[in-house]
């Protein structure tokens, strides 16, 4: 049940006349209203039914704080309890008691969905925009790697773990396992050849399925029909035996994505828009780490358009030199500053993807090009040709509709330019384009800011749902620190009038410190 917030201040609220006048989180209160936060959350809560609630904006705010200055649960209530400016910030009074670091998990979980964080973060900005405090019209948008938080292990583990874990699901809910049951499982160790290994694994679990299937009284909604139709997805996916699939039992939306054509990760790709001259990300959106950059460009433009931004240039690497992105960014009359790929065209995009920094092609089913070729025609027309991983292709369950030809491997001809690009390319060779393209650079310090103060660098938990939340949180905080910077910086070199008010009074206000520290202790 959602009850109301209290609104009265104690005697110890005296305290708060402490709080320097440019502190971040003073200057973000004034400037932030957060009180939308209950309207957009109260419809996840019964008014009238069951046990009072914490107060949805108090929990937002405290999960601000965790992110804001990288804390534990368990270290921002402690911190929040003590610190008489995060106390401030909550909008409670100090003698308040503040809720048990396991309600922020619960919170996060159930009550705080991937949609109502993006809302919070547009309604954020553009109270900004409303106020001044955020006016630039050029966005930029990239996308950055976070760590999973958990190793990749190979198919073969992988398939041990599934066979244990079903046979601790039959055992508990059965009592026992049956002994048609062949719980011998391999030593997928002693087997020298990986590939023998893998296929040794995959066939004994796909015969315990089998086992468990005929000997065992399936319930609906066990934990043992959930294990056997999550197996069965896996191992029906042709990418997992390849190892580009799921590698991890805990985390299976994580995937392994490239930094560079030798450097490789685990996990997820965070995609945002930032606006240049401010600093002040628009949208966020979050998924694996194979992920193409510039897929979801339209949703994270309109979530930008929403905060009440005016896109007049819109900024990228050269992933985002696709004709989808490059007509969406002239339905919005704005100006294109991204530099030509030469690889992205003349290729059906919903089969093959390209990974600017390891030069290399990617298909449907997880194959990668292996190398590349030079080659000029009879007319003159310049081409490259990346041919796939042969051994592959031959065990690809496509083969058939990819490789028309009598080849072994999949050969895939690209253009070096076309005439539909000529004119961007020719714009891009001026000192305006050179010059222009500089601003780009906040997103690359904003990259290293969430990742080395916000946490953004490993994922906290487990799954793209958390990896999602903990993406948009981490956005908000730095949101609201480059905030409380312009408002700073607006307001250097001169005294607030809230300042000045309370230099009037010094005496009275050091009078009202130490009788609220005096009245305390007399209890």
């Amino acid at each position: 049940m959602l009850k109301s917030k209290d609104m009265q201040l104690s005697f110890y609220s005296t305290l708060y006349f402490k709080i320097p006048e440019n502190h971040t989180l003073k200057l973000i209160e004034e400037a932030v209203n957060f009180s939308f936060i209950t309207g957009m959350i109260e419809k996840s809560y019964n008014k009238f039914y069951g046990r009072p609630a914490k107060d949805p904006e108090l929990m937002v705010k405290l999960l601000v704080l965790q992110y804001l200055y990288n804390l534990s649960d368990e270290r921002v209530i402690e911190d929040a309890s003590l610190n008489i400016a995060y106390m401030y910030f909550l909008g409670i009074n100090p003698e308040e008691e503040l809720p048990h670091p396991s309600l922020l998990a619960k919170f996060r979980n159930h009550r705080l969905q991937e949609f109502t964080l993006d809302e919070i973060l547009v309604e954020v900005v553009k109270q900004c925009v409303d106020k001044g405090i955020v006016s630039s019209s050029s966005v930029s948008i990239d996308t950055t790697h976070s760590e999973a938080n958990t190793f990749k292990a190979t198919p073969e583990r992988i398939m041990k773990k599934l066979v244990k874990s079903l046979f601790k699901a039959v055992e508990v809910e059965n009592g026992k396992v049956p002994e048609a049951l062949n719980q011998n499982i391999p030593d997928y160790k002693e087997i020298e050849d990986h590939k023998k290994a893998k296929q040794t694994m995959k066939v004994f679990l796909e015969e315990t399925i089998k086992q468990v299937e005929e000997n065992v009284e399936i319930i609906d909604g066990s934990k043992t029909k959930a294990i056997i139709e999550n197996t069965k997805a896996i191992l029906n996916d042709p990418k997992f035996i390849e190892q580009k699939g799921v590698r991890s039992i805990v985390d299976q939306d994580a995937r392994i994505g490239h930094k560079s054509k030798t450097d490789k990760f685990f996990g997820y790709k965070t995609e945002y828009i930032i606006t240049t001259e401010d600093r002040i990300i628009t949208a966020v959106t979050v998924n694996h780490g194979a992920y193409v950059d510039g897929t979801q460009f339209n949703q994270l433009i309109e979530r930008s358009k929403n905060c009440g931004i005016t896109i007049d240039e819109v900024y990228g690497d050269k992933a985002y030199f696709k004709k989808p992105i490059l007509d969406k960014v002239k339905e919005l009359e704005a100006t294109p500053y991204i530099p030509v790929s030469a690889m992205a065209y003349r290729v059906d995009e919903n089969l093959f993807s390209y990974n600017k920094d390891s030069d290399e092609w990617f298909c449907t089913q997880g194959n990668k090009t292996e190398r590349k070729k030079y080659y000029k025609d009879k007319r003159g027309r310049e081409t490259y040709k990346f041919y796939f991983e042969k051994e592959q292709c031959k065990s690809c369950p496509l083969r058939a509709e990819c490789i028309k030809e009598k080849r072994i491997g999949k050969i895939l001809v690209v253009g070096i330019n076309t005439p539909e690009f000529y004119e961007y390319s020719q714009q891009q060779k001026t000192e305006e384009f050179r010059e222009k393209y500089k601003k780009r650079a906040c997103q690359e310090w904003k990259n290293g800011e969430m990742k080395n103060f916000h946490g953004l660098d490993r994922a906290r938990g487990y799954g793209l749902k958390s990896m999602s939340i903990q993406a948009k949180l981490a956005a908000l905080a730095v949101n609201l620190k480059r905030i409380a910077a312009i408002l700073s910086s607006q307001k250097t070199g001169s005294i607030s009038k809230r300042t000045e008010k309370h230099y009037v009074f010094p005496n009275l206000l050091a009078y009202l410190d130490i009788s609220a520290l005096l009245f305390k202790s007399s209890f």
